[in-house]
């Protein structure tokens, strides 16, 4: 490596480990609630429910047609001001991606769940099985089929996506590319091995999808025929 005002140190590799090990955590958290939260709301929307699915859908509306910088920022600095409650930067970073994700996560349930052939479904329904028993066998595989290439895309961007919250004060992988550049000032070496690694997760993303996508393949197969 080259040397700029300082050179590198050991301390810049513990450092990039420290935000690696924070970006990772805050996708995985955000990833995994707004998965549950946007299936939630996606199954509400598709059953129809009444009020709720209406007040969902113009909530999960503004999350995707709105930066989501500005959603930082205003669960950042607008929740403390208005509740008086202490908001730190990782807290707020969670919520937001959380709220983003299950927004997208809303839409591909239901764009999955109307793929399938309704013909399936008033079958089930005819053979009085429960609306469980047809959630669970007949929807949850064959629209997981469909959905696992929607998903993976999705996860690679909201990997992406992290990178804003070091505008908040998160110490994230983004921020201690920053940090280095700052103390070395060796900008060609720092952002292209900072961007090597979001391109790693990113590839171990589409890894994991395409293996996930091979194994849920047949569910789509049995769909089309």
């Amino acid at each position: 490596m080259g040397y700029g005002a300082e050179g590198f140190s050991i301390y810049d590799l513990q450092l990039w480990a420290q935000g690696l090990g924070l970006t990772i955590w805050i996708f995985l958290i955000s990833s995994i609630l707004g998965l549950l939260i946007g299936c939630l709301i996606g199954l509400i929307r598709s059953y129809r429910v009444p009020v709720i699915g209406k007040l969902l859908m113009v909530i999960s509306e503004f999350l995707k047609n709105s930066p989501v910088l500005v959603q930082l920022f205003l669960v950042y600095f607008g929740i403390p001001a208005i509740f008086t409650i202490d908001m730190t930067p990782g807290l707020a970073a969670i919520i937001t991606l959380t709220g983003n994700t299950a927004a997208f996560i809303a839409v591909i349930v239901i764009s999955s769940i109307d793929s399938i052939d309704k013909r399936q479904l008033e079958a089930a329904r005819s053979f009085a099985l429960s609306e469980t028993i047809i959630l669970r066998w007949i929807i949850f595989p064959q629209s997981l089929s469909v959905a696992m290439p929607m998903l993976v895309g999705l996860a690679i961007n909201q990997l992406q996506v992290t990178s804003l919250i070091s505008v908040i004060g998160v110490i994230d992988l983004t921020r201690v590319g920053d940090i280095i550049n700052q103390r070395t000032f060796e900008p060609f070496i720092v952002w292209p091995l900072i961007g090597l690694t979001y391109f790693i997760l990113a590839k171990t993303i589409a890894y994991v999808g395409t293996r996930l996508e091979k194994r849920f393949s047949a569910y789509r197969l049995t769909n089309e025929l």
